[in-house]
């Protein structure tokens, strides 16, 4: 991959405006598509803002009417805002674009920045993102004086965390020793180029999360750097180290095409919509 160029758009009292960003995005994504630009890391911080990927369910919504921003990315609702730190890696990519092996990718770096710090994290199948696994559920302790055979959560596929107390909020998952998610991904690839990225949460208010069903997940909940470590951790502190790993994993992966099955021969109609379907695979 060529070299990575990071823009520090804004932290703090400067934190960007989403719509702001989403904007700049889409301008930095056609310089990059024009080869106009090398591949470019977009760092900064949003004020509090909900964003709803394509998978986005009505139930998993705040119940409150709180404004969300519908985006263009994969992935489900997610929540940002102060004491996060987001990345829009913006880079040109081998196509087919092979979207799970760029996932993989950023999952890596943010892993390593994790580890630096001193915290353990990793994958979960069939989940994105960056984990702090929790304990055996034996282990956990019991929920509102129930035991884990009464947990509701077992039995009931549309359980709602936000109808439910504070100890079930996605907040508390730390307190309950639950899997919990430290980073989330949800990316876009169009023309080859990829946009939005990732977030990783340093210090944040959590409880933002309880209005929601974070990334559509029902039984784990969220966490951040700070509360994993005890102690405070900045945003100033983690972006030399999350930059310096970017750089590392991103400019020496060895890019490859997704690899291509050839397809049964079909009329002409299903593979005009096979094509369609194809298309919007990548851009999630």
């Amino acid at each position: 991959m060529s070299e990575l160029r990071f823009v520090r758009l804004g932290f703090g009292e400067e934190a960007v405006e989403y719509q702001e960003a989403w904007q700049t995005q889409r301008e930095v994504h056609a310089a990059r598509f024009a080869d106009e630009i090398e591949d470019t890391c977009l760092l900064l911080e949003h004020p509090p803002v909900y964003t709803a990927g394509r998978r986005t369910q009505d139930s998993e919504r705040p119940l409150d009417g709180t404004p969300v921003v519908d985006v263009d990315r994969g992935g489900k609702i997610t929540w940002h805002g102060p004491g996060q730190l987001v990345g829009y890696p913006i880079l040109k990519l081998p196509r087919p674009v092979d979207v799970v092996a760029h996932v993989r990718r950023l999952e890596d770096a943010l892993i390593l920045t994790c580890a630096e710090f001193g915290l353990e994290t990793t994958r979960i199948e069939g989940r994105s993102g960056v984990w702090v696994l929790g304990d055996p559920v034996e282990q956990r302790p019991s929920i509102g004086g129930l035991s884990l055979d009464f947990d509701p959560r077992l039995q009931d596929e549309e359980f709602d965390p936000r109808l439910n107390g504070p100890e079930y909020a996605p907040s508390n998952a730390g307190q309950r020793r639950e899997d919990r998610k430290l980073a989330a991904i949800g990316i876009r690839i169009a023309k080859g180029v990829s946009m939005h990225g990732f977030a990783i949460n340093v210090n944040p208010d959590n409880t933002w999360f309880d209005r929601i069903v974070p990334c559509g997940i029902r039984d784990a909940g969220v966490t951040s750097l700070s509360y994993e470590l005890g102690r405070g951790i900045t945003i100033a502190e983690v972006l030399p180290v999350i930059e310096k790993h970017l750089r590392a994993v991103l400019e020496s992966a060895e890019l490859r095409p997704r690899a291509v099955e050839p397809a049964p021969e079909r009329a002409p109609e299903a593979a005009a919509e096979a094509a369609v379907e194809a298309a919007v695979e990548a851009a999630v």
